[in-house]
């Protein structure tokens, strides 16, 4: 073979190579962040990162990540090269779920224990708004669109649909018991929600705040009370969506356009959290009770590996 167009596939070899994604996985009980290489399929190193981390979110530029240190009543900002702190942000007591939006500049956290959303100014590391919604608000999630913040309450059964310019709630939709996670779809058309206690999907229109649809998921050789949803993602096309089904240890993979359960998926002991490769090839899961992570092929809709990441994984971040 010519000496130049060997060099050129050992280029574009290396070059795939260097662009590989990597997953970040807060564990909860090893005060700890992994870093995985999913392509690899193996565990690079974990960090200690601060007492009981759980929510994680990478900034838009892929920079920077945002990490609920729970015990520590606090969010760190985690350099995504180094893994090096940068800084740290007033959360509230508590911080387990926040939202990004779209712009990057302003965090939402929902304070549990004290019924509030914390509206955090990143630039200015401070705090701007706090906003009263329901019983021990869990779940939260931004439109694309910018105009909304929606923020579940797991107590009241609620979602609270909050005006993102004003900060206003305008509007609260009864849902399920107990909702966990929320997310928008990329339209910002739907807003889709689980309960863990009724082990239901609803599907709310963002126009009208009310329901769409409700599924009810039905794993054969697993007892309804094994079924609690929790972790919620749709693609970007609308064509499918991904439902983290916890100790029933399945991922339900949903028609985005019939809202008909295709497919279960058996993953991990009980799965938490989803995250979609940057291409949304493939899927991760974190699987708190067998300590490891799912990967998941989105083309074949098959799990493909395992990786052992340390004691109760919670979170996840993918950076491209």
């Amino acid at each position: 073979m010519n000496k130049n167009i060997l060099g050129l596939f050992l280029t574009i070899a290396l070059t795939g190579t260097a662009k590989a994604e990597t997953v970040f996985v807060t564990l909860e009980k090893d005060n700890a962040l992994a870093v995985v290489d999913p392509i690899a399929g193996k565990l690079i190193k974990t960090v200690e990162i601060g007492q009981r981390p759980r929510g994680i979110i990478i900034s838009p530029d892929n920079k920077f990540l945002y990490v609920a240190v729970s015990d520590d009543d606090t969010i760190k900002i985690i350099d995504a090269e180094t893994l090096k702190e940068t800084g740290r942000l007033p959360s509230g007591e508590d911080p387990e779920t926040f939202a990004l939006n779209p712009a990057g500049d302003r965090l939402y956290v929902s304070n549990e224990d004290d019924s509030l959303v914390t509206v955090i100014d990143l630039k200015h590391k401070k705090v701007v708004k706090q906003i009263k919604v329901g019983v021990e608000p869990e779940g939260i999630a931004t439109s694309p669109d910018k105009l909304w913040v929606a923020s579940a309450s797991e107590t009241t059964n609620m979602v609270h649909w909050i005006d993102a310019r004003t900060h206003a709630i305008v509007e609260n939709t009864l849902v399920d018991p107990r909702p966990r996670a929320l997310s928008f779809t990329a339209d910002s058309q739907q807003l889709w929600v689980t309960s863990e206690m009724a082990g239901t999907l609803m599907v709310l229109d963002v126009k009208t705040k009310q329901l769409v649809k409700t599924i009810k998921f039905d794993v054969q050789g697993v007892s309804a009370d094994k079924i609690q949803p929790v972790g919620v993602v749709i693609d970007k096309d609308r064509k499918r969506g991904y439902v983290a089904l916890g100790p029933a240890n399945r991922v339900a993979v949903i028609n985005a356009q019939t809202f008909e359960v295709e497919k279960y998926l058996l993953v991990g002991q009980r799965v938490w959290n989803l995250a979609f490769s940057p291409d949304q090839k493939r899927l991760y899961t974190t699987n708190g009770a067998s300590n490891d992570i799912s990967l998941i092929d989105l083309e074949t809709q098959t799990v493909t590996k395992s990786v052992g990441v340390g004691t109760y994984p919670w979170g996840v971040a993918v950076k491209p």
